[in-house]
């Protein structure tokens, strides 16, 4: 008679869990990106006169609430891939929580928690948009910088900090999951959020200066929208991502001063 190793069933149940967060991410990464493909071609038409006459006409109600909620799904569609790792590592430790009768918490509230962050990001990063369209330093409301001055401090500010301190932590905690899981495990569901707000700040610390680098590359250019959502990628996962991220800094200061050339 065959006998049924105990452990069989668990694998497959961290393999359905697995699945389901992966199409889950999928779902909401597509989601995002289709709505970003195709925004470029009315979102200027149905924004108004303000984005063909920067700094003339102020932005309108309309306008505060379609660039917010533009900013929101691009970061959410941006850094929720970049995410995966440390979400599929929470939904494994979770689910070996839950086999022992441990305190677990759905993997949505730690993605909740997150997601919160870069959503808050959003506000501070359609603010600065307003700041810079009204005062004629974008191409267009959702344009790419029209001073070199801007563009080459902003590319050699991200470059330096490639090399600080503050980035190799925050970048640490996002390329070791399970490091990060066990140092600042939390039980329950108030737990699994502070969790995913506490990603949130380090990942929003890895990589707030290289999103800044979309008032340079164009709020709305969908090539470096990729670009800069690979690069991130690389950063967490890559091998040698640290030392990617620092030659990276290199560059964006080189290409930053051939601007004030």
């Amino acid at each position: 008679m065959l006998s049924q190793n105990p452990n069989d069933g668990s694998q497959v149940r961290y393999n359905r869990d697995r699945i389901i967060v992966v199409i889950g991410l999928g779902i909401i990464t597509v989601v995002a990106w289709l709505y970003l493909i195709n925004l470029p071609d009315d979102m200027e038409n149905t924004m108004g006169m303000s984005a063909a006459m920067p700094g003339v006409i102020p932005w309108n109600r309309a306008d505060w609430i379609s660039m917010f909620i533009m900013w929101g799904i691009m970061m959410i569609g941006m850094m929720l891939p970049t995410a995966s790792p440390m979400i599929l590592m929470f939904s494994t430790v979770n689910r070996q929580k839950k086999e022992r009768a441990q305190s677990y918490a759905e993997t949505g509230i730690f993605v909740s928690g997150y997601g919160l962050i870069w959503i808050l990001f959003s506000v501070g990063a359609t603010v600065l948009n307003w700041l810079l369209h009204t005062n004629s330093l974008l191409s267009g409301m959702m344009g790419e910088s029209t001073s070199n001055i801007l563009g080459g401090a902003l590319l050699i500010s991200a470059g330096i900090f490639q090399w600080t301190p503050i980035k190799k932590a925050c970048l640490n905690n996002c390329r070791t999951p399970m490091g990060f899981l066990m140092t600042n495990w939390k039980d329950g569901r108030a737990g699994a959020l502070r969790m995913g707000l506490e990603h949130g700040m380090f990942c929003l610390g890895c990589c707030w200066l290289i999103m800044a680098l979309l008032f340079v590359l164009g709020v709305m250019n969908l090539i470096w929208i990729a670009a800069l959502t690979v690069f991130v990628l690389i950063e967490k996962i890559a091998p040698k991502g640290d030392w990617i991220s620092r030659i990276a800094g290199i560059g964006f200061v080189i290409w930053g001063a051939f601007l004030f050339i």
